[in-house]
Order: structure tokens, then sequence, then C-alpha cells
């Protein structure tokens, strides 16, 4: 009797097993234990064969998602089986897509990181403006452009996803994170995040020059309390389908591949538990077939934070039965997972339908065949390239904001020889950059930020174009926050006996002596102040709007000396403007508008570009109108405060220019519609000043009775429009009727039949619109 022992090895191929035994019959020698590992095989196919072979502790590591800069990458990898990895590039990226390989299973690494409004941390990318900023452009096609460049730079530094766009409302101004948003208006923040998903996901997941976007805060995260960074947010479900959860809806339309939950909790419960919001409204409603992330440490959060869960194993339960797919730096997940399995806490095979989405997810991307390893040598080239600093260039330019004019500017029409540029942000690149980029505090391989010579100041951009023979003088002025160094012998948390933070600043008479000096020497100023860290950002909300540290004096002694004021704002969100700013003979809007800030800014003053840009948010006049967003529901008693009017100072939609437009009547050539037809109007706009220009024309409707409470208007189209000196064209505007829609009492959204009007102009103002009538039949 003859016995035969097989030994198949799950990496031999042909040929080894013929060199082992030469008459071994095909059949077995097929690679049938690798069948994930075959390019040819379905990816249904590669992940049950994957999925099958893994053991729990392999599993639950595929939910787990660290930060690769701060852990022990053999830790992480050879003992806890990571799935994903964040905060880590080039060099260190590559050991980990090495070490992986070397795994029992050979799984690949998904790496992300937060490439917010460019490669955030990696040195000389290009940073365009924050997402406010961009917001002001009202430029679909430019957003588009800069989330591809971005996703360019970001791929060959070996990252495969962004967690961007954030898709949350800005509502209360007081909250630290309004920067990131794309302002106030559910509709405006869907076209915007819906251009930035196509623009880092390109062509599809095969596209080697594409990135993973990220809809997040899901959902309500900007609706705190009193401003507060993740406090809990009160939204009845219906207001959230109302407002808060279209944007999302939307980017699940335009096929973005990841969302990430909140911090908060709605109504009570934590976003990461809350399984009507991450899988029955999410995957079951909408179709969304990608992957759900945590934001930092939500899962712990909901122990020693929230306090819902007595143990960490109880939240690591909750967070798998509620629908989230990877956990974003929750330290003790592994342990914690394998214990709530062994208690029957969570069932295996609910992992494994995470296990088995996240498998899908990297077959599909082509990590298993080609990881993607940085590209030092075409980083060289390509990362922050005249190309892309151009697209950067014409964004930034059409995202600048000319709020007030009183025929100052442009300066090249008055040639003035003696310039002072003043203020703390006026020479300050970090400031231009914002929140999640260089120098913003989330990462310390780049902590002292971006390399000087890459971005351009306001102080740069006048130096660059101010006509021959100007005299340029410049003066700080003000700090708005200084560093300071303590001393703790016992130690902090971390350990440290020192600690160096920022704190605000306080009035400074020698540096508002020179700025006086340089002002009073000069025919025009130019006065660049804002806000800086630690006054935005996560855990940074801030009780007034007030301009910070020595601004408000600085901005008092420099009015009084009579001269000429330009007023440049670089800022992360809406502040309150003291009455010499309201007063100036000009105000830019800049908020953060990124590396090439100073050359726009510059090129907006002197008349080199005509300033385009929209607010796509409101700027109260006192902190105490919060929340002053556009499109309240109606009805309240009167419509002012007893001490103030109820009136933005600057409203949504508002922006000027240096030449003028007017508007002709507004038409529809059919006033009575049906539930398939489309609103159609049409309005003529004349450029009747001296300057080519581009007007943006904003279509708002009322319902003017609903069957539950609605709002008095709200943007549905917008149209930007060129026109040369002295032209006119008649602009079409169209939307389906079926974005007429209100949510009524019972949650659903819906068209209601009757009377509506169109209203078409310059901003939301009310005294701005045009208004025509229109009625919609069942």
């Amino acid at each position: 009797m003859q016995i035969h022992f097989w030994v198949i090895i799950s990496w031999s191929t042909q040929q080894d097993l013929n060199l082992i035994n030469p008459t071994l019959p095909p059949l077995l020698i097929k690679k049938d234990l690798m069948k994930y590992k075959d390019p040819t095989e379905s990816v249904d196919a590669r992940t049950e064969d994957l999925l099958a072979r893994m053991t729990l502790p392999e599993k639950v590591g595929q939910l787990i998602q660290m930060d690769g800069h701060r852990n022990d990458l053999d830790e992480l990898i050879f003992r806890t089986h990571i799935g994903s990895l964040l905060h880590i590039q080039n060099e260190d990226l590559s050991k980990a897509i090495d070490k992986a390989a070397e795994s029992r299973l050979g799984i690949p690494i998904l790496f992300g990181d937060d490439c917010i409004h460019g490669h955030s941390f990696h040195h000389g990318a290009t940073i365009f403006p924050t997402q406010l900023g961009m917001a002001c452009s009202w430029n679909v096609d430019l957003i588009q452009e800069s989330a591809r460049v971005t996703a360019k730079e970001v791929r060959l530094t070996g990252l495969k996803w962004t967690f961007s766009p954030v898709l949350c409302i800005a509502r209360d101004l007081r909250w630290g994170r309004v920067g990131e948003t794309f302002g106030e208006d559910p509709f405006l923040i869907g076209e915007f995040a819906a251009a930035m998903i196509r623009g880092y996901q390109g062509s599809g997941l095969d596209d080697n020059e594409a990135i993973l976007a990220t809809a997040k805060h899901y959902a309500a995260y900007s609706e705190t309390q009193g401003g507060r960074d993740a406090s809990e947010a009160d939204v009845s479900r219906r207001k959230m389908r109302s407002f808060f959860l279209p944007p999302f809806e939307r980017a699940v339309r335009e096929g973005c591949l990841s969302f990430m939950t909140g911090y908060q909790s709605i109504n009570g419960v934590p976003s990461t538990a809350n399984r009507w919001l991450l899988n029955d409204l999410l995957r079951d409603e909408w179709g969304f077939d990608g992957v759900l992330v945590t934001d930092w440490d939500n899962v712990g959060r909901m122990h020693w934070e929230q306090k819902i869960c007595p143990t960490l194993k109880d939240a690591v339960a909750l967070a798998i039965k509620s629908g989230n797919d990877l956990a974003m730096s929750t330290p003790g997940f592994f342990e914690a997972a394998l214990e709530a399995v062994a208690e029957g806490l969570v069932d295996e095979a609910e992992i494994d339908v995470i296990v088995r989405r996240l498998l899908r997810l990297k077959f599909k991307m082509g990590l298993f065949e080609n990881p993607g390893k940085p590209d030092l040598e075409a980083q060289k080239v390509v990362i922050g390239c005249d190309e892309h600093r151009q697209v950067n260039l014409e964004i930034t330019r059409e995202s600048l904001v000319l709020l007030r004019n009183q025929g100052l500017l442009p300066l090249a029409d008055h040639t003035p020889t003696k310039i002072a540029v003043i203020g703390p942000n006026a020479d300050d690149d970090q400031a231009q950059m914002g929140d999640w980029a260089g120098a913003s505090g989330q990462v310390s391989w780049i902590a002292d930020g971006h390399p000087r010579e890459c971005s351009k100041t306001v102080l740069d951009g006048i130096r660059d174009l101010a006509p021959a023979g100007s005299e340029i003088r410049y003066a700080k002025g003000a700090d708005i926050a200084i560093l300071v160094e303590e001393d703790n012998p016992d130690g902090y948390e971390d350990g440290q006996v020192k600690k160096v933070q920022l704190e605000v600043a306080q009035d400074d008479p020698e540096l508002i002596a020179e700025a006086v000096a340089a002002a009073e020497a000069s025919d025009v100023v130019v006065l660049v102040v804002g806000d800086a860290k630690p006054f935005y950002g996560e855990c940074c909300s801030t009780a007034t709007l007030d301009l910070q540290g020595g601004q408000q004096a600085l901005i008092q002694a420099v009015a009084q000396t009579g001269k000429p004021l330009i007023v440049v704002l670089i800022n992360s969100k809406p502040l309150i403007l003291p009455e010499a700013i309201q007063n100036a003979e000009a105000l830019i809007e800049a908020f953060n508008p990124g590396m090439t800030g100073g050359t726009a800014i510059a090129e907006a003053i002197f008349g080199k570009i005509n300033p385009c840009g929209r607010l796509p948010i409101s700027f109260p006049y006192h902190v105490g109108q919060q929340p002053i967003y556009y499109n309240q529901v109606r009805g309240q008693h009167g419509n002012k405060y007893a001490d103030l009017t109820q009136e933005p100072l600057y409203a949504f939609g508002e922006g000027l220019s240096y030449t003028r437009f007017e508007y002709g009547e507004l038409s529809m050539p059919k006033s009575t519609l049906n539930m398939n037809d489309k609103v159609v109007a049409e309005i003529e706009v004349a450029n009747v000043g001296d300057r080519d220009g581009v007007e943006i024309v904003q279509a708002y409707i009322s319902d003017l009775v609903t069957s539950a409470t609605w709002v008095d208007k709200e943007l549905k189209a917008f149209v930007r429009v060129p026109l040369k000196a002295g032209e006119k064209k008649t602009v079409q505007i169209e939307f389906p009727v079926a974005d007429c829609s209100i949510v009524n009492a019972e949650g659903l959204r819906v068209v209601e039949p009757g009377d509506f009007d169109l209203l078409v102009g310059p901003s939301s103002r009310k005294s701005a619109l045009k208004q025509a009538s229109f009625q919609i039949t069942a």
C-alpha cells in the first residue's frame, strides 16, 4: 500500500510544486490556498477566501486605525494586525507596507490622513484656502480642480485616503471649526462637497492619481450648545432631514466612498452609537456602500467622556453593533474587542460583516497587487509644482470678497507712492494657511510649518506688485497670541515638566507706536487683522467673536491717524468688526487664503484682478445675534431685538466688484408647473461699469404656505456670469420642481402643491432680489 503525504504551501507556485513532485496532478497543484492573491479571481471570491483564513485577532485588527507616527509599527502590524494607519507618509509608510507584506496573510494597510485643503502636513505641498475660503469663490470647477491637485500630491506619498470634505453647516460662529466648513447653506455645501469628491476620487478606484474622499462629520456635529465643540446636538430627526442630512445624501449620490462620524451625541445618543444614522439611514435608505470610520477615539469616548458605557469592551461592542467599520485611534480596542467576543457581547459573525466590507475595498483599490509605495522622485517634480500653484492662485483670486469700497480701490488708479502695511497677519504665512496645515499643531514632524519660501504673505505681495518707486513700510502693530512656557516640577499628564502654549496677547504700546509712525509717514494704510491659533480649531471655540490680542487698540490708533484705510481680514470665521473697520475706505475678506493668498490680495488691491467672491456665510454686528444664518424658519414675535437689529452686517451671498451690475426684470415662460417640470426663468444682467467682471446670480425660492413651518427662503441655484464692460446677457435659471420640497411634520421630504415665489439677485438680502410668482399643481 502506497501512502502520499501532500504538503501544500499557500505561497507556492506550480513550478515550485513540480520541483517537489513532478507527478503531482495539475488539479491538486492549482493555487487553491492562494485564491485571494490571484487578481484573476473576482473580488467576492478573493474576499471570501481571505476571510475564511483569518483568525479572530486578524479580523479585529482590520477594524482598527491608529497613528503610525506615534506608535510602534511592529507592535501594530504583527501583534494587532492593524488594518489602517494615519499620520504616516514616505519612508515610514514604505516600512509599514513591507512589514504588512511579511505578516502571515500579507493583508495591505489602508493609509489615510487629514489632507483637508491640500496635503496638509507634507513639506512644500500646495496648501489651498480653507473650505470657507474656497466656498467664497462659488466656483464648482475650481473647487473640484483643487481637490484633484491635492489627490495627485497625496497619492505620491503613499496615502490613498483623505478625511475631507467637511459637510457640517456653520450656524453658531463661536464654534471653533467654522473655517473647516463651506458655510451656512445646505445646498451650497452639497454642491461644493460633490465637487471635492469628484476631484479626490477621479475616475474611480483604479485611478492611480485618486484618493478616497470622506464625508464628515456625520451628522449635525456643528449644531452645538453655545458653540462649544462636540457638545450635545439637540436636533430632531425632522430638523436633521431638513438641513443637516441633505449634503451627506448628496455625497452618497456622488459616490463618496467613506464617511466619518462626528464626536457629538444627538438627543442622548453618540453619533458612533446611532444605528439609525449609521445603518438604517446611511446604508439601507441611501444605499451607501463605502466604509464608515469614527473620528479620533470616538469609541473610547463613549466610555471615558460621554460615559454611556461602563467599560471599553462595552463601547467596542456598541460601536460594532451600531454599524462602524474602522475605529480611529482608540487605544485598547484590540484587546477589548477580543474580550467582547469571548463574553458574548458581540458575535464574530458581526465582525465578519465589517471585515468583508473592508477587504472588498482593499481588493477593489488594487492594494494587494500594488500597495502604492511613495514615489520620492516624482514628489520632487509634482508636489508644489508651478502648475499646482497656478490652480491655487486662481481659486484664491476668486475667493476674495470685497465687502466695502468707497472708491479707494484699486490703488493702481491712484498710484500711491507710500504704503504702510500693518497688522499681525500682514506677514504671517501660517495665519494664511489656517487650521489643518503646516504648524497648526496636529503632527510633530512639521511643527515649524511649511517652508517659508512656499508662501506669499500680504507684505510679500504688496512688495512684489507695488508701482515702481513706491515706499513700503511694515509694522506688526500687535500680537494676537504669544507663546508662554510654563514650569511644573511635578510634571504634566504627558510627563513633561515644561509646556509651551499660546495665550492671548496684551496691548503692546511699542508695537502700536511703530505702526502709527509707519501710517503717518505713508499715503495709505493696508491693515491686515483677523485671528490665529489658539482661537480656532478643535476644542478652540470662543465665547466672543472679537478681534483678539492687541488688535483693537491697534485698529483704533491707526484709524485716528486719518490715513485712508484698506482693511484685509485673514481669519478663520466671521468676526465682530469695530466701527473703524466698518467705516474703512475698503474692506477685503480673505478668510485663510493659503499659500498664494498674499499675491492674490495684492493683485486685488492694485487692480490686477477684479474681486468676484461672495460670502457663503453671514456676518453679525454683535455676537448676541447668534445664530444669524439667512435661511431661518418663519415665525417669531417682531423682527428685531429691543436693542439691536436682527439683520446681518454682511449677508449670505454678498460681495462687491470694481464694476457695477444691474438686473432687469425676472420672467418665467411657464408659471404653472407640475411635479415633473422644471422651474425655468430668465433675467437680464448688465455690466454698467468700466471694468470686466463676474456676477454670481443667485436663485432662491419661498414656499408661501407650508403644512409645517419652513424657511422664508432657500438657495436653489446660482450662475457665474462673466461680463465685459458694457456687456449684457440674458441669464437662464433652471432647477427641478422636485427641489421645491419641504420636510413635513411626519419627517417626509415632499413637494406640496401651492404658490411659490422665485427670488433672483446678487445676494440673499430681500432688498436685492427680483421676484416672480409660480404655482405647483398636484
